[in-house]
Order: structure tokens, then C-alpha cells, then sequence
């Protein structure tokens, strides 16, 4: 890292105290380029920032960051806030992405998520030609079916959400 990165390093500590979104937001729509601690670190503080708001930015970096540890990190992220706008985003790295780490941490962020309609995707995961992939899709899977199965068996309007990320 340069001397000007720590500064920037600063910028993130203080829009993360200050809760401020649209700092993150154009920072990571302009970290092409940047070190990996800063894109890394930003996508990370979005977790503990909690808002729905972010999705659509973590999107982004999974689909688009040169990193597959940013990548990776940014599928952490969306499994651990939970929110069901992430799904579409996250099958398509799970079942695209040219990286194994991060088809693994999309599978298992779906998981975390708990929507069962995914279900059919992560058959496809399952045949995934790295092992790791492959158990973690089929992991979530069964998982999932598990959830499903809870679901159906539950009295209306009372829902089941996953307890624990695998």
C-alpha cells in the first residue's frame, strides 16, 4: 500500500462510524485499481452497516471485482445479511464464477438466506467439477429441503428461517 492508501483507509473507518452508505457506495463503484485491503475491508464493514441497501453494491462487487477474495468476501457479506434481493446475484456466482472459493461462498450464502426456491440451482452446484463446491451446494441443498420440509409442516403464517450459517 501507498501512503495515500492509508489515508483512504482513514476515509472507510470514518463513513463506517458515521454509518454512511453512500460513502461505501461510490467508494466501491471507483475501487478498480485500489489495494485489495481497501476493496476487502469495505465490502467487510458493509456486513456490520446491516442495511438492505447495500445489496445492489455487493452485487456489484461479486459480479464485477478482479478479486475472487473481494469476490468471495462481497458473497459472505450478502449470506450474512440475509436478504432475498442477493438470491439472483448469488446463484449466478455459484454456478458462473471462474473461481471456486467464491461458487463455495455463494452456496453456502444461499443457505444462510434460506430460500428454498433455489433449490433446482443448487442441483446444477452440486455437479460442480471442485469438491468443495460440490459439498457446499449439496450441504445447502439438503439444508434447504430440510427448511422446505419445516415450512410445509407449520401451521400458516408462521415461517421458518434458517437458525445457524453453515
Amino acid at each position: 500500500m501507498e501512503e495515500g492508501d492509508y489515508e483512504k483507509l482513514k476515509q472507510l473507518e470514518d463513513a463506517f462510524e458515521r454509518k454512511d452508505i453512500s460513502f461505501f457506495k461510490g467508494f466501491l463503484e471507483n475501487s478498480k485499481g485500489l489495494p485489495l485491503l481497501l476493496r476487502v475491508h469495505s465490502v467487510c464493514m458493509l456486513e456490520h452497516i446491516g442495511n438492505e441497501e447495500v445489496v445492489p453494491q455487493l452485487c456489484r462487487v461479486l459480479k464485477e471485482d478482479e478479486s475472487p477474495l473481494t469476490r468471495h468476501e462481497a458473497a459472505f457479506t450478502l449470506g450474512q445479511l440475509g436478504y432475498r434481493s442477493a438470491v439472483p446475484a448469488l446463484v449466478e456466482a455459484m454456478l458462473k464464477d471462474q473461481s471456486p472459493i467464491v461458487r463455495h461462498e455463494s452456496a453456502v450464502a444461499l443457505s444462510s438466506i434460506g430460500d428454498d426456491a433455489i433449490i433446482t440451482e443448487l442441483k446444477k452446484a452440486i455437479e460442480d467439477p471442485d469438491e468443495d463446491v460440490s459439498n457446499s451446494a449439496l450441504i445447502a441443498f439438503e439444508y434447504l429441503a430440510y427448511l422446505k420440509d419445516r415450512k410445509q409442516a407449520k401451521p400458516e403464517g408462521l415461517s421458518v428461517q434458517p437458525k445457524i450459517r453453515l
